[in-house]
């Protein structure tokens, strides 16, 4: 389901709200942050240096929504890495509050770009084509990868929750066979159902190897995975292991071969 602006564009019901919600909640972080200079647990950044990458991938996406298309490496991790140092390099703004107001006006303006061009034509993006409405699911799961990050090195509440979860969704499995990890799923052949409490579902094939992805389940899945929706998405961006997600509950694994279960997320790159 489809929810319409005035000035013609569409995205998903609620993924505009959430766009605006998490740049906002990011903010507030931000604002309130005793300084910027601190570390970001298991990172190489600071606070400041989250933020500055925060503000100047919104205005990346912003842009690509807008129709002017923008080089950033070529999709593999290395090359994502080395032009996120380029542009920090180039980018000296390490300060709280104008950092702030960039990651929210930004937001804003892929929203508004969204909303005046049509939401199913194919863009150009760092991690491949993809549809605006695809990229806006981007957009929202960068943020909440790094609203996530921030909000630890701050000790602050994180903004990650099951509907933000879901509407991060559609970037996951559009981007999940781009993202695979070649060395981990050489030879592989297994075949995983991924239900997401709350409803979203998707499968997970792979065949020596080759990987697809679909919203249909497979009919005899080797493993079915039931997942937390808050949990998927932080296992997916490598901010919580599989280990810990069993431990705690928020992931159960049946079927066939149930002990590929925990497998799953070491099959991925996280993007």
């Amino acid at each position: 389901m489809a929810g319409r602006d005035v000035r013609g564009g569409t995205l998903p019901e609620g993924l505009a709200d959430a766009i605006r919600a998490t740049a906002q909640d990011i903010a507030e972080l931000l604002r309130g942050a005793p300084g910027t200079a601190g570390s970001v647990p298991r990172s190489r950044w600071t606070v400041g240096e989250a933020a500055a990458h925060l503000a100047q991938a919104n205005a990346l996406m912003a842009d690509i929504a807008a129709g002017r298309p923008r080089g950033y490496g070529d999709g593999t991790p290395q090359s994502l890495a080395e032009a996120n140092d380029r542009a920090l390099a180039a980018f000296g703004e390490r300060g709280a509050e104008p950092l702030a107001a960039m990651i929210v006006a930004q937001a804003g303006a892929y929203l508004d770009a969204a909303a005046e061009h049509p939401a199913g034509e194919t863009l150009v993006t760092p991690l491949g084509p993809m549809s605006r409405a695809v990229l806006g699911s981007y957009l929202l799961t960068h943020m909440l990868g790094h609203g996530y990050d921030l909000a630890r090195a701050l000790k602050r509440p994180h903004m990650v929750d099951a509907a933000r979860a879901g509407l991060a969704l559609p970037f996951m499995t559009e981007v999940m066979p781009r993202v695979t990890d070649a060395k981990s799923t050489a030879g592989l052949t297994a075949c995983y159902a991924v239900r997401l409490w709350g409803g979203d579902r998707f499968g997970v094939t792979f065949d020596d190897g080759a990987v697809t992805v679909g919203r249909q389940l497979p009919d005899r899945p080797d493993c079915t995975l039931s997942i937390e929706p808050a949990t998927f998405l932080l296992m997916a961006l490598g901010r919580r292991t599989a280990a810990g997600a069993i431990t705690r509950g928020h992931v159960y694994a049946w079927g066939r071969k149930p002990w590929i279960g925990p497998r799953f997320p070491a099959y991925f790159t996280a993007p």
